[in-house]
């Protein structure tokens, strides 16, 4: 039986994948917050399927995306994974990763980035209604707060798009169209 997907995913079984298991599916996980936050950060500019081939490298090349290890990258760090052909190689955004691991870590230290994130939806995800891929924004008034904030906090790439993909993609709003057999 066929499934009726957001038009955005039928590239190929890939992202149909992405689409049916992760995107839109709450995430209260710290380490995985963490880990999407950079994901999209690693995504500006370019298309997210561009970064979903690469997750298992990434999550390979940055240490499993543990920020205690991270924060000690040194030069020869950034160097090795500006030559790993499975990390997208731009020299800011591989920093940007050092910077946010710093931040993520000041940020726990107060809090976990989960309360600190989900706080903002009231702890639940905003459903939304679009009929078509179209009507959804790029950004909205509340990734713009999101993102003013985590820049105030010292996190990099993380712009009002970026942080609005990243509500998406860790269910902080559902973006699925109301056709598509995840909103049954």
């Amino acid at each position: 039986m066929k499934k009726n997907r957001c038009e955005w995913c039928l590239k190929d079984d890939l992202y149909m994948s992405y689409h049916d298991d992760v995107w839109g599916v709450p995430v209260y996980a710290d380490d995985e917050l963490f880990e999407y936050l950079n994901l999209e950060g690693a995504q500006a500019g370019l298309s997210w399927y561009t970064v979903l081939k690469k997750i298992d490298t990434y999550h390979k090349a940055f240490d499993g995306w543990d920020a205690q290890k991270i924060i000690k990258y040194t030069d020869k760090d950034i160097a090795r994974l500006l030559a790993d052909p499975g990390v997208i190689r731009n020299k800011l955004k591989v920093k940007a990763v050092i910077t946010n691991a710093k931040a993520y870590l000041d940020l726990k230290a107060q809090s976990s980035l989960s309360d600190y994130l989900w706080n903002f939806v009231d702890g639940t995800p905003i459903v939304n209604n679009w009929k078509d891929l179209s009507e959804i924004p790029a950004e909205t008034v509340l990734s713009k707060t999101i993102s003013k904030d985590l820049k105030k906090k010292g996190f990099k790439f993380v712009g009002p798009t970026i942080v609005y993909a990243f509500m998406q993609a860790v269910g902080m709003v559902d973006d699925h169209v109301v056709s598509c057999w995840k909103r049954k």
